[in-house]
């Protein structure tokens, strides 16, 4: 229903889905202005940044078109219209996640495949079926680990009531961080990447794998071929977490 309401206004959707992308590229133009200025970021070249955020845009842009209205849960929650949510004979979580399903999203992902397309040309890196699978496996498992913060986030506000921006902060602000090589970052914050909230399984791990280079924690190599698992742990738990809160969920008491 959402998507024919769009495409009814076809130039009102094309602008604001260029606009959304554009609104994203400024991201990777501010990367690029470093780049006027320094030959190497962290010890990777532009072409390998380029790679770290071609991946994680995409991956969040996908999970973002999927699951990213789960954080208007908070104001169904705070008014009592989660109740009609309720009553209908279909998953909650399937229609939090498609209330006012916004296409023009798409911008988002189409930009990030574009860089990583750009990344792609500019690499020095010797391309293989195993090489291509761990790629696309990384964008897709990328996109099931954000996706699995945005359901905890949308979890967490039935005990917050409105917490969307702490949901923000993990899924754009985690896609913020990713852009950038490891490198850069001191490793406590690396470790708390990987092990507390696993988001450096978004791209971190395994292009660093795809890059040749090694993990700044010293981790076996193994654990670059690990996104899958991660990704099915995180939906598992978030998967848990949202019937928990579903359950605890009280309406407004009006």
């Amino acid at each position: 229903m959402w998507m024919r309401s769009t495409l009814t206004y076809r130039v009102s959707f094309v602008l604001t889905t260029v606009g959304s992308g554009m609104t994203a590229f400024l991201d990777f133009a501010a990367i690029l202005i470093m780049f006027t200025h320094v030959d190497a970021l962290g010890g990777f070249s532009v072409a390998e940044v380029a790679l770290l955020y071609g991946a994680t845009s995409t991956s969040l842009g996908l999970a973002d078109l999927a699951l990213g209205n789960v954080d208007r849960i908070g104001a169904r929650i705070r008014d009592g219209t989660l109740d009609v949510l309720l009553v209908r004979p279909a998953p909650v979580f399937a229609q939090v996640a498609a209330d006012r399903f916004a296409l023009r999203r798409v911008g988002r992902i189409v930009q990030g495949l574009l860089v990583l397309g750009w990344a792609l040309t500019g690499l020095d890196v010797e391309w293989h079926a195993g090489r291509v699978l761990l790629l696309v496996v990384m964008i897709v498992a990328g996109a099931a680990i954000y996706g699995a913060v945005y359901a905890l986030g949308g979890a967490f506000q039935f005990l917050a009531g409105d917490a969307a921006e702490v949901q923000n902060s993990f899924t754009y602000g985690g896609n913020t961080l990713l852009q950038y090589p490891p490198s850069i970052f001191g490793k406590d914050l690396v470790r708390g990447v990987t092990f507390v909230v696993p988001l450096a399984f978004v791209n971190w791990v395994p292009a660093l794998r795809l890059l040749g280079r090694d993990d700044p924690l010293g981790l076996p190599g193994w654990v670059d071929f690990l996104s899958p698992a991660v990704a099915v742990v995180m939906c598992g738990l978030a998967g848990l977490v949202w019937r928990a809160g579903l359950r605890s969920y009280r309406s407004t008491g009006s």
